[in-house]
Order: C-alpha cells, then sequence, then structure tokens
C-alpha cells in the first residue's frame, strides 16, 4: 500500500472546526442560496395572490363593523334623548314642588327691591319642615280673597299661553291660573302693629322700624294709617316697599274679622334671590331693622317670664323654711308640755 492513502471512497477530506451537517443539508435536496433569491424574485404564483388578498379583505371587514357600530352609538343616542328628557322634566317638576319656584313680578308695588318683570325664586322647602315666616322676609302668597284688583291681568296670545302653561308646569314660569301676591312681612302673630300717619314711622309692638327700603319720596304710611293692630296668631301683616303704590293689608282691613292679615298657609314661601335679569341678579336679606332689640313680642314679655320663673323657687324655698320652723316649735312645745314622771 502506498503511504498516504485512505479509505473513505472518495469523501472529501475533513478539516479542523468544519463539521459535515452543512454538507449533509446541501446533499438532502436544499436549495442553494442563489435559487431561494431567484425564487422570491420571481413572478407570484396563485398561491401569493390569495395570500396577499387577504389582507385586503380583512381591512374591508374591519372597516364595515366599524361603521355598524358607528350607527347603532347613533340610533341608540336618539333613543335615549326622550328619556334623559323626561328625567330633566321629572327633576325640573319635583324642583318646583318641593325646593324653589320662580315668581315672575307683575307691578310695581315692591320698587324699588323689585321691578316689574323681575323674576325671584322662592324658598319651598323650609316651610315643609315648619320654617314660618318672620318680620322683614319678602314673601309670595295666595290671594286671601279680593286682593288682585291691584294686578290686572296682562293679554296673551294662544302661542304665549300654551308656552306659559308648560313652563309652569316645571317651575320656569308662573302659571297665568295662579293669583299670587308678593310683598314685605311686617308684623306676625302674636305683634301689635301701627302707624299714625304723616312721617310717622311704623312701630311693632312699640318699637319704631327704620326702613331705607321704602320707595324713594314714601312715607311708611302716609297715605293710609293704621292700627294699633293686634296680629292674630298663625297670621301675619304684609305690606308693600312702594307704599304709596301697594294695596296690601292696610287697604283689606275690612274684607274679614281678621283686620288685613293674611293666614299662614296661603304663604307659597320666602323669595331669596332676584334670578333674572341677570344684571339684577341679588339677594333679598332681612333688614336690620328687624334685628333690634326688644321688637319681638315673646322677647319683650322675657324680662317678666323670666322674674317670674325665678321668684316661684325662691318663694317656695321660703315657705318651706318658714313651715319648718312652725313644726319645730310645735315640737318644743308638747316636749315641754308632757307631765314629768
Amino acid at each position: 500500500m502506498a503511504v498516504g492513502a485512505r479509505s473513505g471512497h472518495g469523501e472529501p477530506e475533513r478539516r479542523p472546526g468544519r463539521t459535515d451537517e452543512p454538507l449533509r443539508e446541501s446533499a438532502g435536496g436544499e436549495a442553494p442560496r442563489e435559487a431561494r433569491s431567484q425564487a422570491t424574485d420571481g413572478t407570484a404564483g396563485p398561491d401569493d395572490d390569495a395570500r396577499t388578498e387577504k389582507p385586503e379583505s380583512g381591512a374591508g371587514q374591519d372597516g364595515g363593523r366599524g361603521r355598524r357600530d358607528e350607527s347603532r352609538k347613533q340610533r341608540s343616542f336618539w333613543k335615549e334623548l326622550p328619556l334623559l328628557i323626561g328625567i330633566a322634566l321629572l327633576l325640573a317638576f319635583l324642583i318646583k314642588m318641593f325646593l324653589v319656584q320662580a315668581f315672575s313680578i307683575p307691578s310695581e308695588s315692591m320698587q324699588n327691591t323689585l321691578q316689574r318683570g323681575d323674576r325671584v325664586l322662592v324658598d319651598k322647602l323650609t316651610p315643609w319642615f315648619g320654617s314660618k315666616p318672620e318680620r322683614g322676609e319678602v314673601v309670595v302668597f295666595h290671594d286671601p280673597g279680593g286682593w288682585l284688583g291691584e294686578t290686572p291681568a296682562a293679554e296673551q296670545g294662544p302661542v304665549a299661553n300654551g308656552v306659559q302653561t308648560v313652563l309652569s308646569k316645571i317651575g320656569l314660569m308662573p302659571s297665568a291660573d295662579e293669583k299670587d301676591l308678593i310683598k314685605r312681612v311686617i308684623a306676625v302673630g302674636g305683634d301689635t302693629v301701627e302707624c299714625k300717619g304723616n312721617t310717622e314711622p311704623v312701630t311693632v309692638n312699640g318699637k319704631p322700624l327704620n326702613e331705607p327700603y321704602i320707595f324713594p319720596g314714601n312715607t311708611p304710611c302716609g297715605d293710609k294709617p293704621f292700627g294699633p293692630i293686634k296680629v292674630p296668631k298663625g297670621r301675619i301683616w304684609v305690606m308693600g316697599d312702594h307704599r304709596q303704590d301697594s294695596l296690601d293689608s292696610r287697604y283689606h282691613q275690612e274684607l274679614d274679622r281678621f283686620q288685613g292679615t293674611v293666614s299662614e298657609d296661603e304663604v307659597v314661601g320666602r323669595a331669596i334671590v332676584v334670578a333674572w335679569p341677570l344684571n339684577r341678579w341679588s339677594t333679598l336679606p332681612v333688614p336690620s331693622t328687624f334685628d333690634q332689640p326688644g321688637l319681638s313680642a315673646a322677647a319683650a314679655a322675657a324680662p317678666s317670664a323670666l322674674g317670674l320663673a325665678g321668684a316661684v323657687p325662691l318663694v317656695l324655698w321660703r315657705r318651706r323654711r318658714i313651715l319648718r320652723k312652725d313644726a319645730e316649735a310645735l315640737r318644743l312645745a308638747s316636749e315641754t308640755a308632757e307631765p314629768k314622771g
């Protein structure tokens, strides 16, 4: 055998760092790199066309689904809109019934505090919890009977009447059928109110009122003196701030036995704010003159009541002490009168 001869039937020489796996892969029939590159760069076959059309079909389906979802959302909104409107109207009706209600000022009887055409919001909540009208408050009340000669009904067309009827149901406008007035409370049940005329002030329980809210140029009651009048329990005496243009309690003293006073049951609520027009927005607080000491009839009677309450225990204590001394004296007398045995 010649030196350097090898067996292996012509297999290539194995070099260090090389394996025979790549050679086997190549021998297994895998296309050369150049052939694979040509197949990729060649003309696409039918299978390739099918693969490229599928994404386009999917995009079309997604677009159609998006349009259907958008259309469904729009239909859902229009279906829910009547429900939302109904809920809003129901809330407005409940607010009108139990919380606040808007009223329009129909006359000049409360100038300059309120002007004709103003819209005020009236608190209807606190009367549900037992709140009663207080002196100095501006209140809305139902016509006690025969008072509304000063406010003739305004002429309106059928359209305006229909709009007012609808808006009045939800509290955005006063009802044309409701006969309400707005005045300031001057005295409440138990008070004695009086005004002697000329430039004399109105007095409540003997205390004169300082009334800067009276219309400029008016007198407190120069056109219609009255009193003294004892306001019955559960009733109020009311007057307009425009004293010479207000048919208030002074002008209705002869209607019934209550001498022009208004029942608390007729009061709708207290006007708390001027809401419209916006340039006249303001609150309606109680003037400070109604907070002066001694104005309340109950406050005037308080010192004597407190004195009586303090005197009663003192009298009882003194009487008990006298009785105890008398009992002690009788006991000593009986002991000295007993015979000694």
